[in-house]
């Protein structure tokens, strides 16, 4: 089977809703490009008809193939699976709710091919479909991530991006048991190039970031980046030892000015000060230590459950081909035919 130029990996989960429209979109486009591509759908063990659909598909899209993934990993986990199974020389990440709008891939190959970068980033220019609070922590995210990467990772740039085969390999390579590719990509620090664009509103379906595993892509990011909030433990007790200085000297004046018994209010405080800072270190060091065993574990982040690629290419390979005729494998004329013909010219000589 032909490689193809380029793959569009999309991560799906309960999205039957929007399929349809994507597909009106995207295939339009895709078809436009004049290159061989294949569009890999992760499906990430989606509870509707998001499989079913995307199968339907196939049956008039032979360039769209459909991996499933046993139970739902994650957003990145898909992702992962998508990169690690696409083709092409030339590999573009988007989601299916349509806020990135499949019409920019084509600037995005463009740019690639003319300037041989590894890299280009979808940035979102205008966020104004987006709530006020989304875009304030969305921003409050960003400008966080660039401290522990640099400048290097674009304020506004998601999932929505387009990476070289070189760089697909060099982000398989990495030993990472839960990759935030938002961090990753910036920070190996391929040639990149952005092409902005405008975030649309969701096309239909519900959201599948909420507010809870945006907290867990930030944590996931800082942990995974940086060692800087084991330091704030640090820091804790320093405050704490200087808080403790403070509240023995209102000891030692109280204790000589006769009133002990009104220190007892500081005390607590130091008391609840020094528990809470206690804690915090050690959940701290317990979410390092975690990851650490999560690590020694080494357990995949996703297990594919079927890929349609993979069953057609088994399919071509267990049907038997046609055989050449082998001229020793004539049929034989009967012998009766023979005796007949024979008995026949004896007659016309007679």
């Amino acid at each position: 089977m032909a490689v193809p130029r380029l793959s569009v990996v999309i991560p799906m989960y309960n999205e039957e809703a929007v399929l349809p429209l994507l597909v009106s979109r995207l295939r339009p486009v895709l078809d436009g490009l004049g290159q061989a591509y294949e569009v890999v759908a992760v499906d990430d063990g989606s509870r509707d008809a998001t499989a079913a659909i995307v199968t339907l598909i196939r049956a008039k899209w032979p360039e769209l193939r459909l991996v499933r993934l046993r139970r739902n990993s994650g957003h990145q986990a898909a992702l992962t699976a998508g990169l690690h199974r696409s083709r092409g020389d030339y590999v573009v990440t988007i989601d299916a709710d349509l806020q990135d709008p499949p019409e920019t891939i084509t600037e995005m190959l463009h740019l690639a091919q003319s300037q041989e970068l590894d890299i280009v980033y979808g940035v979102r220019g205008d966020r104004a479909s987006d709530t006020l609070f989304k875009r304030g922590t969305a921003n409050l995210y960003y400008r966080l991530m660039r401290r522990i990467v640099g400048n290097r990772m674009p304020l506004g740039a998601g999932d929505f991006r387009l990476l070289s085969r070189a760089m697909v390999d060099a982000l398989r390579e990495l030993p990472e048991q839960a990759p935030v590719y938002r961090l990753l990509v910036p920070w190996l620090g391929f040639p990149s190039g952005q092409v902005v664009y405008t975030r649309e509103k969701r096309a239909a379906g519900s959201s599948k970031y909420p507010l809870g595993k945006m907290i867990n892509l930030t944590v996931d990011s800082i942990i995974s980046f940086t060692a800087a909030p084991l330091r704030l433990g640090i820091w804790l007790g320093v405050f704490g030892a200087l808080a403790c200085v403070v509240a023995a000297a209102k000891v030692l004046v109280a204790y000589f000015q006769g009133t002990v018994v009104p220190g007892w209010t500081s005390l607590s405080l130091v008391v609840l000060f020094l528990g809470a800072c206690q804690l915090i270190c050690l959940g701290l060091l317990g979410e390092y230590v975690g990851r650490i065993y999560q690590g020694v574990q080494a357990r995949p982040s996703y297990f594919v459950g079927e890929d349609s690629l993979v069953a057609v290419e088994n399919r071509a390979r267990h049907s038997p081909e046609p055989e050449e005729p082998d001229p020793r494998d004539e049929p034989v004329r009967p012998r009766r035919a023979a005796v007949s013909a024979e008995a026949t010219g004896t007659r016309s000589r007679g």
